[in-house]
């Protein structure tokens, strides 16, 4: 993999490893031929769900990203649109993403949950972020639909404070690494009904789908109740 993305960097594409900030990705690449943000909001609602490597970046995210926000939650997607190398041309380190747009979307947002992808040949779901109660209750959620999930001994803390899902109202967030089978539709649709009945329990069963709830889910999280 070093030895292909260093050639590829040779013939000229972008290495985003390079990248300081999204201003320098902004400077190397083209919007709307490079890459597209899409955003929806929902403003009845606190909760948002990022996806900051979507489209050909991590393939499935914006697909599950989708899923977990249906109509209820606020949702962003920062997708790679070119032909290749979407990868090594975009993937902008987690800690290091601060495109404006996001920023300003989470700023009021006090859940935030980032949907990445992950290498691995078995299914499984790696769970970080500074907002461990939340994380804990995202796991055991995802657990109880028989999905495996882990907290700790992955190499995905997600604990650094600039890390988008740490960017929030709240300066906690969790971060959600899916292995390639779980991004596919069938189990992507499964994971996000799991996420997204958790914060229907939060909101005292009434459906994430009720806008009344928002307010009721984000007093929970900031209260952390167990």
């Amino acid at each position: 993999m070093a030895t292909i993305m260093a050639a590829d960097a040779a013939d000229g594409i972008p290495d985003a490893r390079n990248y300081r900030g999204f201003a320098d990705l902004a400077a190397a690449q083209v919007r709307g031929r490079d890459y597209e943000i899409s955003i929806r909001r929902r403003r009845a609602s606190r909760v948002a769900v990022v996806a900051p490597h979507a489209g050909g970046i991590e393939d499935g995210t914006s697909e599950l990203a989708r899923a977990i926000a249906a109509d209820d939650f606020n949702l962003y997607l920062f997708e790679g649109t070119r032909s290749a190398h979407n990868y090594l041309a975009l993937h902008l380190t987690s800690h290091l993403f601060d495109e404006p747009q996001c920023l300003r979307l989470i700023a009021a947002c006090t859940a935030v949950v980032s949907v990445h992808g992950c290498a691995g040949a078995d299914s499984s779901l790696y769970l970080g972020g500074r907002d461990t109660a939340l994380r804990d209750r995202l796991a055991d959620g995802l657990r109880a639909a028989g999905l495996r999930a882990a907290v700790d001994g992955h190499r995905f803390p997600a604990i650094h404070p600039r890390n988008i899902c740490n960017r929030g109202a709240t300066g906690r967030g969790v971060q959600l690494e899916a292995t390639h089978s779980l991004r596919q539709p069938a189990a992507g649709r499964g994971v996000a009904a799991a996420i997204r009945a958790v914060f229907a329990a939060a909101a005292g069963g009434r459906g994430a789908a009720a806008p009344a709830c928002y307010y009721t889910i984000d007093q929970l999280l900031s209260q952390r109740i167990g």
